[in-house]
């Protein structure tokens, strides 16, 4: 492992980023590494815990956890992104993307708030509970709203001196971080949980359309970076910039341009994970009025075979998608209302 302390560092100090150093060159962040260890513990804290009752906790949860969530905060802070962000634009842009999408969307995959609801012990459970429901959260979750404050910080990072006093200033750097992982999971948390963090109105269809029109808003800012006359932080980077960049302006658009990829790959998982949960939840449904019409009209037959002349009111029995309210019984009475 190599590392190198860039925050005073000249830019002919440091070698010119090849696809080697790509990989190798990497730098210790201590609060980022705290961050990575807390989350981690608690989590398999919680993962342990339910074992030991003999409760099962999905594998699968945990290895996106670690590997796509934990994994990329360790990329944007540690690795080579963070080695280049002073004197380079393009990879504090990648950095601030994995920031507020990738990592949100790994940790949000790995379901924290169900196995937090269901690990602690009952008290620490209800708080929980109590909190996701609560007012401040109810707000600063609402659909769109969410997305607004993604949107807002992004443009506020590069288009205030938000980013370049960062780049002087190690812990508003650190701090920069810390909202842009927490404005992500906002959005991207209270969809892909187990908890019921939304508004009840929020169906499985609503929020395939909020995530189609989140991957759009979430390209915005690349576009703009890229397109942008003024540099973004240009005397920062105009006085930093190697001997080998490929110039500061175009150095900018590389940073829009892999803005706008990532975020654009990061919608195709997030809505795949959204239609998964989605089929999941109508197969549980489907499986669930299943077993209640069997435990409904056992006692009809039983009846029916007990004493032939038995006379049974037709209206007693009506079937069950006339009588229940859902997306499988609604669905039903349109067809035959069709028919």
């Amino acid at each position: 492992m190599s590392g190198y302390e860039v925050t005073e560092l000249s830019a002919a100090e440091l070698p010119e980023l090849t696809g080697g150093r790509l990989l190798s060159s990497w730098q210790l962040d201590v609060p980022a590494l705290l961050l990575v260890a807390v989350l981690g513990a608690l989590y398999g804290w919680g993962v342990v815990r339910l074992r030991r009752r003999g409760e099962p906790w999905p594998p699968a949860r945990t290895a996106v956890f670690v590997v796509l969530g934990l994994g990329a905060l360790v990329v944007a802070t540690m690795s080579s992104l963070a080695v280049y962000d002073h004197v380079l634009f393009w990879p504090a842009a990648v950095q601030n993307i994995l920031l507020d999408l990738v990592a949100p969307l790994g940790l949000a995959l790995g379901d924290p708030l169900r196995l937090a609801v269901e690990a602690l012990p009952t008290d620490a459970s209800h708080r929980v509970q109590r909190v996701i429901s609560g007012r401040v959260v109810r707000v600063l979750t609402f659909p769109l709203i969410s997305t607004a404050v993604v949107l807002a910080t992004e443009m506020t990072v590069y288009f205030t001196p938000y980013f370049a006093t960062a780049l002087r200033v190690g812990w508003l750097h650190e701090l920069m971080y810390l909202h842009l992982l927490v404005a992500g999971c906002l959005v991207v948390v209270p969809v892909l949980t187990h908890e019921e963090a939304l508004p009840s109105w929020c169906t499985h269809p609503v929020r395939a359309g909020l995530v189609f029109l989140d991957g759009i808003v979430d390209a915005v800012p690349g576009v703009v970076v890229m397109t942008h006359g003024t540099l973004i932080a240009g005397a920062w980077y105009l006085h930093h910039a190697p001997s080998w960049s490929p110039g500061v302006q175009h150095d900018q658009q590389l940073g829009g341009g892999a803005m706008i990829s990532i975020a654009e790959l990061v919608a195709l998982p997030f809505i795949l994970a959204l239609l998964f949960q989605w089929a999941r939840a109508e197969r549980s449904q489907t499986a669930e009025l299943d077993r209640r019409l069997d435990r409904e009209l056992a006692p009809v037959a039983a009846g029916v075979g007990s004493d032939n002349h038995a006379v049974h009111e037709p209206e007693r029995f009506r079937p069950w998608w006339e009588t229940e309210h859902n997306e499988v019984a609604a669905r039903i009475r349109r067809q035959h209302q069709e028919d």
